[in-house]
């Protein structure tokens, strides 16, 4: 089979609905699954609906309604009788969606989160399969939680691959067209459970490597994988050719267009990454596969902003040994913080990161029982692959740089 992933930017209206299905045509889609996305940004309003639920039940409905009038404009741009069942399948996950938020007693975020955030693939999955089927792409929707089998580490899920494998292979027909929804799993008792944000390009890697699929493709309103994001970047130019290892690494670093988690299944079975136009289907695009590192090779730059710094030093001037650094990575872990540049001296640690649970205040408060601790909020990390002396000269260019690590390949510089 094959796989293909279209990302919110690509169905973000009836327009871009109808586009897939052009793309479709264009390219073939027999043996194919194809996973989606939320519709535009309907993530970002469902993170408003559960910020209400916590923080502001006033505007709760307001923020629903949002959600609803969006996805009703979609619908009727798209079908022209209101009676299409379409309407009624939308309608009930909303009355789902809705039932869920009366009745749950969990205050836990992070589940509440994870239960919630996921009708926005649900809604754009079954939209869109309608859809195809009423212009004669005839395909079956299915509903991914019921495959993908995870753990309850709500917000950021890790699959039971076993499990996983075994309710793919056995529910799907490598000749069927299907339809189903990228960043979604349950756990063990079948609550709903994330991959990450951006996690529908691991969904597709999960399914081809359950399926042995011949390729995976994801869609996206750019030429390929770019040299550095055109939207903090000038100049930035296609990469026509990555390897597996050079892939992960500028998606660790935080490169937008590959998730992280993507690219490990995918290398293992050596199934091809393509990165293509959804406006300009028939271009070659970028493929990342076992070869060449990079091509061509030029820098590759990645910048993530509103990082957090944190600067330790010990109390008495000490050194910063092996136990101190455990201590503070055990603290790192305790409060989920996802550590992105470490650079540490005889008396000094600083370590730069991303405060995803909002749990900066607490591991501060922590840290300061042990060490002299300077934090800088706010920040950039520039990171650049494949650097060059005039790549840092653009970056550090009227900057204020607060730390700086080389090594042979990479160099990263956080900026205030």
């Amino acid at each position: 089979m094959k796989i293909f992933k279209f990302g919110g930017a690509s169905v973000k209206d009836a327009e871009g609905v109808r586009n897939v299905a052009s793309v479709l045509k264009a390219v073939g889609y027999k043996n194919t699954l194809i996973v989606v996305s939320a519709m535009g940004k309907t993530t970002n309003a469902m993170e408003l609906v559960i910020k209400n639920y916590f923080e502001n039940k006033t505007e709760l409905q307001s923020a629903l309604q949002d959600v609803k009038k969006f996805h009703n404009q979609i619908l009727l741009d798209l079908f022209d009788n209101e009676r299409h069942p379409v309407f009624e399948a939308v309608k009930s996950l909303f009355i789902e969606l809705e039932s869920f938020l009366k009745i749950n007693k969990s205050p836990d975020y992070n589940f509440v989160y994870d239960q919630t955030i996921g009708y926005g693939e649900l809604l754009s999955s079954t939209v869109i399969s309608y859809y195809l089927n009423e212009i004669g792409l005839t395909n079956n929707w299915i509903d991914v939680r019921g495959l993908i089998k995870t753990d309850n580490y709500y917000r950021r899920a890790n699959v039971d691959w076993d499990e996983t494998q075994q309710h793919i292979t056995s529910a799907l027909d490598a000749s069927v067209l299907y339809i189903t929804q990228g960043f979604l799993g349950s756990d063990a008792n079948n609550f709903t459970a994330t991959l990450g944000r951006e996690g529908s390009d691991y969904t597709a890697a999960i399914f081809a490597y359950c399926l042995n699929a011949s390729s995976v493709t994801i869609w996206k309103d750019v030429p390929g994988v770019l040299n550095a994001d055109p939207r903090y970047f000038e100049n930035a130019q296609l990469l026509h050719q990555i390897s597996y290892r050079e892939a992960i690494e500028l998606a660790f670093y935080g490169a937008s267009v590959i998730h992280p988690k993507t690219l490990q299944p995918l290398q293992r079975k050596e199934i091809p990454l393509f990165v293509k136009s959804f406006l300009n289907p028939e271009e070659s695009g970028t493929c990342v596969s076992k070869g060449k590192a990079l091509e061509p090779e030029i820098p590759c730059f990645i910048v993530k902003r509103n990082q957090v710094l944190i600067s330790l030093s010990s109390l008495d001037f000490s050194y910063i040994v092996e136990e101190n650094i455990s201590d503070i990575f055990s603290l790192l872990h305790l409060y989920k913080m996802k550590v992105d540049v470490i650079q540490n001296s005889a008396i000094s640690f600083s370590v730069c990161l991303e405060n995803t649970y909002n749990n900066l205040d607490k591991l501060l408060q922590h840290l300061k029982a042990k060490f002299m601790v300077t934090c800088n909020k706010n920040v950039n990390l520039y990171t650049v692959r494949h650097f060059n002396e005039e790549a840092i000269r653009s970056l550090e260019k009227d900057k204020t740089v607060l730390l700086k690590q080389l090594t042979q390949e990479t160099v990263q510089i956080v900026t205030s």
